[in-house]
């Protein structure tokens, strides 16, 4: 039934994708990275872009760069690690503070997700970080270099939300005394909330917020405040799902793709015990991450979803209805996408993926 489902949405593609002359916008490009991973707006327009092999920039929206910031914690940088997403503290007009979160060495061949949160001072070169403090990091650390998850995203009420990879692992998603393959929430300090589901059990496991994840990659809240996750499923069987408090999302035991060695995984409605996404692709789309806009330029799509797209080279457009999600429209980039925002006065603006990587700005035509 799956292949079957499978075949038909392939063919299904071209009824919702959108070729380059029937885009309504234009994407200008304004600036080239090496390996940009995420970006964040200043409240005065300007953005930090995060590099991979760990440099964190100022940038303009006309394009003009800063010299790298100092302060960055080194990074473990190879294979998805380095350093990774960039979050501004929800009140950092006042106290200057932002979230980054990058790959750290352990001891022998180890390696896990760190996140920090310091204080940025803005200069002409760029600016530095002072009062660095590691708040948060995936346990445990495990070899390899692959799915670290780590974006990260501020509540309307202040949490901070931290997605963490299963680091290829796969067990790790169902131990709870492990935070790999979980969503994290924690206060802005890293220290726990009391009303977190896991909280009485103490130690990491008092963190999670929900679990059995695979690599969630993008994260956003919706105008009601329900908090959804794009997440790369396996060979096959990308996911979009609706994070509820303290439920379990099935991975390794559910998917609806199957392991790379071809070896089947039992689909999500074998197990009606965990949630199962409320969008799913296979051909997979890899999300790089996630956006649900709220913006005036494109009033067509305010309250849809952003999902920029690795191997489909896309960006993916997804239409909710309360808790039901169907992708709507999909634009060929052409290039790896690898982030999404939305910008100042309602612009999209997009990272594409690996050296040279651009970032764009997306504009609608009649605003041109």
């Amino acid at each position: 039934m799956r292949r079957l489902l499978a075949v038909s949405i392939t063919l299904c593609l071209a009824a919702y994708a959108a070729a380059e002359d029937e885009w309504p916008f234009e994407a200008q490009p304004v600036a080239s990275f090496d390996e940009p991973w995420a970006m964040a707006f200043f409240p005065d327009g300007r953005l930090l872009v995060t590099e991979k092999p760990g440099r964190l920039l100022v940038v303009t929206q006309s394009g003009e760069k800063s010299a790298p910031v100092s302060g960055v914690p080194e990074v473990d940088y190879g294979g998805q690690g380095g350093l990774g997403d960039v979050a501004l503290h929800p009140d950092f007009a006042d106290n200057g503070m932002i979230y980054l979160s990058y790959a750290e060495a352990g001891d022998g061949n180890t390696r896990g997700a760190a996140v920090i949160r310091a204080r940025l001072t803005l200069d002409n070169d760029g600016g530095s970080l002072s009062d660095i403090e590691v708040i948060w990091r995936q346990v445990p650390k495990v070899s390899g270099r692959g799915h670290y998850g780590h974006r990260l995203l501020f509540s309307g009420n202040g949490y901070l939300y931290i997605s963490s990879g299963e680091r290829q692992k796969f067990d790790p998603a169902q131990d709870m005394q492990s935070n790999l393959g979980k969503i994290v929430r924690l206060h802005d300090d890293g220290s726990i909330p009391n009303d977190n589901p896991f909280f009485a059990k103490g130690g990491v496991t008092a963190e999670i917020w929900s679990l059995g994840h695979r690599n969630p990659l993008g994260i956003a809240f919706d105008a009601k405040g329900q908090l959804w996750i794009t997440e790369m499923g396996p060979r096959g069987g990308d996911e979009l799902n609706l994070v509820i408090r303290g439920e379990n999302y099935g991975y390794p035991i559910v998917s609806n793709g199957r392991h790379y060695s071809g070896k089947d995984i039992p689909d999500h409605d074998t197990r009606p015990d965990f949630q199962a996404p409320k969008e799913w692709w296979t051909p997979v789309i890899s999300p790089g991450g996630f956006m649900i806009y709220s913006g005036e330029l494109f009033p067509d799509w305010q309250g849809d979803g952003f999902a920029p797209g690795l191997s489909s080279k896309s960006l993916v457009r997804i239409e909710f209805d309360g808790e039901k999600a169907r992708e709507a429209q999909r634009f060929d980039m052409g290039k790896r996408m690898r982030a999404v925002v939305e910008g100042p006065h309602g612009a999209i603006w997009m990272l594409e993926d690996k050296r040279g990587g651009r970032l764009l700005k997306l504009m609608p035509l009649d605003a041109i």
